[in-house]
């Protein structure tokens, strides 16, 4: 069986849900400690695309999002997506999508998937210096990551690459994102 290294690459979504009321928190999962990869890491939902997505990676996202954290897709709405991250570690291509939930959302969290939900203020992610380099020390390797604290929650890796590229887009002067959100949050 080829590792990882030779196996091709699977398309993959992953959605930055931001709710659409204050304080305009965004929903990272705390993946279970059963799972094959990434046990217990901090990541935002999604997968792999599967065949009932039909190739279609917001729906691969929105799927996952309900299917993880009980967020339908009929309370959704895609502002926006960063371009695919190729995830170092496995095989998978990584689109993110940036949406707004509707206010008050209830989230249920699937316990097979994830073992909790955390709500961070985007003023918290946004703010300048949030998300940083760092070094994250995994048995005994020392990796250069991306990465963002809040309280206990501790974000590196994919989520690290995937916040800072979020961080610079809201950032960039005259942002499309940031008008965005901007118009759906401050109705």
């Amino acid at each position: 069986m080829a590792d990882s290294a030779e196996a091709p690459r699977r398309p993959a979504a992953v959605v930055i849900p931001i709710f659409a009321n204050p304080p305009y928190e965004v929903v990272f999962v705390e993946r279970a400690t059963h799972l094959r990869r990434h046990a217990g890491q901090v990541a935002f939902p999604g997968g792999a695309v599967d065949d009932e997505d039909q190739g279609d990676l917001a729906r691969a996202g929105l799927r996952e999002l309900h299917e993880e954290i009980g967020i339908p897709p009929a309370a959704v709405e895609v502002v926006d997506r960063l371009a695919m991250i190729p995830q170092t570690n496995n095989i998978f291509n990584v689109t993110t999508f940036i949406a707004v939930v509707s206010p008050d959302t209830p989230l249920v969290v699937d316990l097979n998937e994830a073992s909790a939900a955390h709500r961070v203020p985007l003023a918290a992610i946004v703010a300048p210096g949030a998300v940083r380099r760092g070094i994250e020390v995994r048995a005994e390797l020392r990796i250069t990551t991306w990465q963002f604290d809040y309280g206990a929650m501790h974000v590196w890796g994919l989520t690290g690459n995937i916040l800072n590229a979020f961080a610079k887009r809201y950032h960039a002067p005259d942002s499309k994102l940031r008008a965005a959100l901007e118009q759906r949050l401050l109705r």
